[in-house]
Parts: structure tokens; sequence; C-alpha cells
């Protein structure tokens, strides 16, 4: 079994690893919810997605009432999103996308990450093209007629549907994000996890040492608490 394939399976475990940094994360993205769309889940998709990220991640009830009440106050800390470019070792692209108050920070954070494992950050547009940015919405095989359900979600954006171990993985593009979990809210069907992501168009096979070499990058990355995603071009198949 490839190392590429193992860091695969090993992804869905570390995201949520260390409580600390998955509460501060998301957090961060409670707050860019309230900002956007303000502090009512039921007119607010992106924020009712955060909380229930938020539940997955077992986060608290009372911590999840008390970042929307924050992010909603006058002192509420003024996070950006921004998205950076580069390239990793051995010429995988490589997207991060950030929620920060301080840009200048994590500009040079992100870049000395890259610098030292072998990277170099771009600029904007420099291997976004690589990538389409869809709806990914994760859940429960059990309990549901997916095959039936597929054709009846084709009518709010459902590009495509996979097997994935005891779950069903269900793509859309990501204009009808809000279309498809109003579409599983309606037919009682609560996601493990629901994420707008950035999708590879190419991917490139690398041997197990490079691969190393990349998830010492991803791994740096994801260690920084400014920083919610990262999504490469390196192939994670067997």
């Amino acid at each position: 079994m490839g190392r590429a394939f193992e860091f695969r399976k090993e992804r869905k475990f570390k995201r949520w690893a260390g409580m600390a940094k998955t509460f501060t994360r998301i957090g961060r993205e409670i707050a860019l919810a309230v900002k956007s769309g303000g502090t009512n889940p039921d007119y607010n998709p992106r924020l009712r997605i955060a909380i229930q990220n938020a539940k997955q991640a077992n986060m608290p009830k009372t911590n999840v009432e008390n970042a929307i009440k924050k992010a909603a106050g006058k002192d509420a800390e003024n996070f950006q999103e921004v998205v950076y470019e580069g390239y990793g070792p051995h010429g995988i692209a490589v997207l991060v996308e950030t929620a920060t108050d301080n840009p200048t920070r994590t500009v040079a954070n992100v870049r000395m990450y890259f610098d030292r494992c072998g990277g170099a950050l771009g600029v904007s547009g420099s291997v976004s093209y690589m990538f389409n940015r869809k709806g990914v919405f994760k859940a429960k095989q059990e309990g549901q007629k997916w095959d039936e359900l597929e054709l009846e979600l084709i009518d709010a954006g459902l590009e495509d549907m996979k097997m994935e171990d005891e779950e069903v993985v269900l793509y859309t593009d990501f204009s009808d994000f809000g279309a498809m979990q109003k579409a599983l809210e309606e037919r009682g069907i609560e996601p493990t996890s629901a994420q707008l992501e950035w999708l590879p168009t190419m991917s490139k096979k690398l041997n197990d040492s490079e691969v190393d070499q990349v998830i010492k990058l991803i791994d740096r990355l994801e260690e920084d608490d400014d920083v919610l995603n990262v999504f490469h071009t390196m192939d994670m198949s067997e």
C-alpha cells in the first residue's frame, strides 16, 4: 500500500486531532459565517454548516453559542478569508485556505513553511486553475436508499455520488452548496461533514519518499492556527 494512500486514510482522523486547534478553527469558521450572513442559522447556510461541523467535532454547545455571540459583538475580531497558492516539493500544486486577523503574519508564516519544505509560495492564480471549487457532503450510507435519492438530488445540483467506506459522498458545484444542504435537510439527512473544497483537475503520482516530503509541508501548514484547509494535486490513490 502506497504512502499517499495511507496518508489519505489518516487525514480524516488527523483533521480533528488536537481539540484546542480544532475548536480554534471552527470558531473562526463561525466568525466568518456570522460576518457574511448573520447570526441566525435558519437564514445562514454557512453558519448551519459550521455548527454541524462543530457538533461532529464534539465542540460543546456553549462554546458554539459563545463563538456566535462573540462574532456578532462590537469587539469581534476582524477575520479575513485569504487563499494562498504555491508549489510544494516535486511540482505539487498547493492551495491554502486561511482565516486571519493579521494577513502580514499569516503570509510570512505560510511562505516560511513553503521555503523550509522545498516549495515556493506563488501569486494569486498561479495554481488555482488546476482546481475546481465544489461542495462536498458526506453522510452515512445506512438507512437511506441512495439509488433513489440520487435521482431526486440531481434537481438540487448533485453532480456525482460515490460510496466510500460506510459513507456516501455527494458532490455539487459550489454555487449549489446551499441548495444541496436544504435538500438533505428536507429529507431528514444529517451530513457527517459538509465543506466547500478545492478539488484538483489533475494529479501527480509520487514515490513514497517524495510523498513524505509533501506531507511534511502539509503538516506544517495544517498546524498553523490561521490555516483552515490545505488542498493539493498529489495523487492519493493506492
